[in-house]
């Protein structure tokens, strides 16, 4: 008779079904039994399907762990969550309950992230969805796309990412110009933008992306008022955090044919088949890829399966306290 498992392990998540080939989980021992998920767990589901569980591998904010759920969880002794942090944890009701919580280290999420929102300018700015579309339909040009050289940039949080958006955004021609509560023109200047007022960044950008965390904030931060105020025809970036935007203003703006936007990322994820965003022609969307690349992953499922490993010899590493 085969021996059960000792410790159950749930890799949440998987959409790709990547998770099994990227690190050794074979490793752990025969004694941990891991269950690759690749489909969203519905909330009301979330109690039931993960109660035998051990040990929860969380990717980034996909699956938000609640007080609520985790009372639901008696079994539950590790969670791992992938990247530096995740609000969507609730550590102080982890710790409460005595378990361990663990973290991974970034990878190229950022550079990535960076890229994407340049990608996506390009897509907006040049009409690629629709071109591309046209080809594999087998016809030809039907659209008049627009260079970016010589136009404004508008960065809404110059932090790591931000910067980099704008250093790609000077090599390809653009004016980079940056606005956030608390930035100074010392500090615009080194992150390679000049520091405008909030309502000249949304009046004068062509193009206008979002780099900030969301927090009570920044959450709508930009709203129906400042989608007003941005040029006709210019385009918003949003690779950050959905709820950052105003999402029934941003549809309606886009309804209307005013502005164009390139969003990674959602109110809601994954983004419901019927939503009205995957309707408008003038909306880019891709969804939330700006952290998903190769190297990365291997580097959060190699830390995931190090840090099991870890907290089995009683020496847990990368711990996340409360």
């Amino acid at each position: 008779m085969t021996q059960a498992a000792e410790i159950r392990v749930a890799v949440l998540d998987d959409y790709q079904d990547v998770a099994a080939g990227l690190a050794e989980w074979g490793s752990l021992g025969p004694e941990v039994a891991v269950d690759f998920l690749h489909e969203p767990i519905p909330r009301a589901e979330a109690a039931a399907r993960l109660a035998p569980y051990d040990v929860l591998c969380l990717m980034r904010e996909r699956m938000p762990l609640d007080a609520d759920l985790i009372a639901a969880l008696p079994a539950l002794r590790l969670v791992v969550f992938t990247g530096g942090r995740n609000p969507s944890v609730d550590t102080a009701a982890l710790a409460a309950r005595g378990v361990t919580v663990c973290n991974t280290r970034n990878g190229e999420g950022g550079i990535a992230t960076a890229e994407l929102a340049v990608a996506l300018m390009l897509a907006c700015a040049r009409s690629l969805p629709r071109e591309f579309a046209n080809m594999a339909g087998g016809r030809w040009q039907e659209t008049l796309g627009e260079g970016l050289e010589g136009r404004t940039l508008g960065i809404l949080g110059l932090g790591r990412i931000g910067a980099r958006v704008a250093a790609v955004g000077r090599a390809l021609g653009m004016r980079p110009v940056a606005w956030s509560p608390n930035l100074t023109h010392e500090r615009a200047e080194a992150g390679g933008a000049a520091l405008v007022g909030r309502e000249a960044l949304f009046s004068e950008s062509d193009v206008l992306s979002l780099h900030m965390v969301l927090a009570s904030s920044t959450r709508g931060i930009v709203g129906a008022a400042e989608l007003a105020r941005m040029r006709p025809g210019a385009i918003l970036i949003n690779t950050s955090r959905g709820p950052l935007i105003d999402e029934a203003a941003l549809v309606a703006a886009l309804r209307e044919g005013r502005i164009r936007a390139g969003l990674d990322v959602f109110d809601r994820e994954p983004l419901p088949a019927d939503h009205p965003l995957r309707g408008l022609p003038n909306a880019v969307l891709t969804p939330h890829l700006g952290y998903v690349t190769q190297s990365t992953f291997r580097m959060f499922y190699e830390d995931t399966v190090e840090a099991i490993a870890a907290w089995r010899r009683g020496a847990p590493v990368r711990v996340v306290t409360a």
